[in-house]
């Protein structure tokens, strides 16, 4: 069964840093693209930033230039280093990937994320 397990949530002030980290288990062949959403309370769920297995990446206008999204397949490990952080990126930030060779769509179970002085 595939899992997916964030880490490196946590408070931190505006302006600080925080590296997520999402391990995928369960998989001998790896996900697909990869990615980080993020959901606010009374706000849908969106994409913050994804990463196809090559290294291609997409992210959202609001964290371009401040957020980098990074993978290491040899350790199924996909990565979101988040910089100049503002209060308006306090969300829940799930790690997503889609099935290499099946259409198969796995989430973690989301970290906390609070920006706040």
């Amino acid at each position: 069964q595939v899992q997916l397990v964030e880490s490196g949530g946590g408070q931190v002030q505006p302006g600080g840093s925080l590296l997520l980290s999402c391990v995928v288990s369960g998989s001998s062949v790896g996900l697909g693209t990869m990615g980080w959403y993020r959901q606010a309370p009374g706000k849908q769920r969106e994409l913050v930033a994804d990463i196809g297995r090559g290294g291609t990446t997409n992210y959202a206008d609001a964290v371009k230039g401040r957020f980098t999204i990074s993978r290491d397949n040899a350790k199924n490990t996909v990565y979101l280093q988040m910089n100049s952080l503002k209060p308006e990126d306090t969300a829940v930030y799930y790690c997503n990937g889609d099935g290499r060779f099946s259409r198969n769509v796995y989430w973690g179970q989301g970290i906390q994320v609070t920006v706040s002085s």
